[in-house]
């Protein structure tokens, strides 16, 4: 039987965020058996070191809400928050990185006037389907996304996030 998801989280941020527990059951829920024995590192950051890294990695000189920065085959150590793992270690294979900036998750869930819980399961999910392969960049991509997260967001009692309150 192999080894269950390991979930690291990192605080660097002051605003409010769910605990490890609370993540891990979000990430487990959207990664299904692709989750068996790996790990994945959630980096909760600030907005200042969201823009940074948005502004390094996507050419976007503004905060983000959620990056995702999958683990390739080929070893990125410039990759933030990565965890040593490799066969040699006898550790999980990692999955990837989460960067979640909390602040913008609490104002975006104020605006959207969603609960701030829900918001937080929704880019935890939202994150990690980008570690294994999903993106929105055209239609059909997205739509596909979409259904799947509205999907695991049902499961663990979620409203869909994509419908206006």
């Amino acid at each position: 039987m192999s080894e269950p998801l390991r979930v690291e989280v990192l605080r660097r941020g002051r605003t409010w965020s769910p605990g490890a527990t609370q993540i891990d059951a979000w990430a487990r829920a959207a990664l299904g058996r692709r989750a068996a024995g790996r790990e994945l590192a959630v980096r909760i950051v600030g907005a200042r070191e969201s823009r940074r890294l948005n502004a390094h990695y996507r050419g976007r000189d503004r905060p983000t809400n959620v990056l995702s920065f999958p683990m390739s085959s080929a070893a990125q150590p410039q990759r933030p928050g990565a965890m040593a793992s490799t066969a040699a270690t006898g550790m999980p294979a990692a999955l990837g990185d989460l960067v979640i900036c909390s602040p913008l998750v609490r104002r975006e869930a104020q605006l959207q006037r969603k609960s701030l819980r829900a918001h937080w399961a929704h880019l935890v999910v939202h994150g990690a389907l980008h570690l294994i392969g999903y993106d929105h960049e055209h239609p059909r991509a997205a739509r596909r996304m979409e259904r799947r997260e509205i999907a695991v967001l049902k499961r663990l009692g979620f409203q869909n996030p994509y419908r206006s309150v």
